[in-house]
């Protein structure tokens, strides 16, 4: 199936590039040169093309296998009221595909349920005015004890989970396993799951993982008894690139030549110091286009809607008014 899609999208790519060629252009059609331009049923954009032309190239970002998905970071650990509220009107301005997490959804840390039910009540409030999928991925407020744990259970199943879009895999790892695991843990569990799920998706053109504590950074760690250690032995050589919360601090890494990505915030604590201290509060937007990702850092207070300016009409001069 795969192949088949894949011989179609070339075949179109094929024809298009034929019909606009500098060197074949058409000629002008007669009456509605418009309509008649482009094989309105085979491809998407409508023009006449002439021996010489006002645009660059017609390449449209358009491809089946492009694909644009945001990654919100750390809302609570202090979380400041009103700055994940806004991400999401923002989001909805740039309409990804879908949203996924790296954790640290509620404050937590609490045995308290009827604590639990508000504050999870409180992010799902926010999170289903989303207008596209979001991803849930757990962190250690999320699951700071064993109690926790049973309750994001009960209310979302899995902690960690893989899925394909557009022959990508997405894999949402758990580092809370077990539960208030010092500084992190991958299970056995974890490992094994892990370790199955890339070897039945060894075909993808690129691996994201997502997790909430960024496995890399803790140097008095034993990445052998934490698990991550199997975790790199897993994705072995294959393209990927890893993305990670906790820190409240922006900084890329890279790791057997692979990005890993430890994000800022989306409304946690922060001194909010600048780019040049990784504190701002952000949200990552993805681009996959062909075989590797684009990856922008969008700065929240660099968002604005159509609205950010308005002004009135201008009222017609006296003296124009009477001419």
């Amino acid at each position: 199936m795969h192949k088949l899609i894949v011989a179609s999208a070339a075949i179109g790519l094929a024809v298009l590039a034929a019909f606009f060629s500098a060197g074949k252009a058409p000629e002008p059609a007669l009456g509605n040169t418009f309509a008649n331009a482009v094989n309105v049923a085979a491809e998407p954009v409508q023009i006449r093309s002439e021996g010489k032309n006002p645009w660059t190239n017609l390449g449209f970002n358009n491809q089946q296998r492009n694909f644009q998905f945001a990654i919100i970071t750390d809302r609570t650990g202090g979380h400041r009221p009103g700055v994940f509220a806004a991400a999401v009107k923002k989001i909805n301005l740039m309409q990804p595909e879908f949203v996924i997490s790296v954790g640290d959804l509620i404050e937590g840390y609490s045995e308290d349920k009827g604590q639990w039910a508000l504050e999870w009540a409180e992010f799902q409030g926010k999170v289903q005015a989303l207008q596209m999928p979001f991803f849930y991925v757990p962190g250690n407020h999320d699951l700071a004890n064993a109690l926790m744990a049973e309750n994001w259970n009960r209310k979302f199943g899995r902690t960690y989970y893989e899925f394909r879009y557009h022959d990508v895999l997405f894999v949402a790892l758990n580092s809370e396993d077990p539960p208030a695991s010092e500084p992190y843990k991958f299970s056995a569990e974890q490992q094994t799951w892990l370790a199955d799920v890339l070897k039945r998706n060894a075909d993808v053109r690129w691996t994201f993982v997502l997790m909430h504590k960024p496995a890399w950074v803790f140097a008095d760690a034993d990445p052998e008894q934490t698990g991550w250690s199997a975790v790199e032995r897993a994705l072995g050589d294959r393209k990927y690139t890893v993305f990670a919360g906790h820190v409240h601090n922006y900084a890329r890494f890279v790791r057997n030549g692979r990005d890993h990505i430890m994000l800022a915030t989306t409304g946690g604590a922060s001194k909010l110091r600048g780019k040049a201290d990784g504190e701002f509060d952000q949200i990552v937007w993805v681009t996959m286009k062909g075989d590797e990702p684009v990856i922008a850092n969008l700065l929240l207070d660099g968002i604005e809607d159509k609205e950010v300016r308005n002004l009135p009409l201008p009222k017609p001069s006296p003296k124009k008014a009477s001419q």
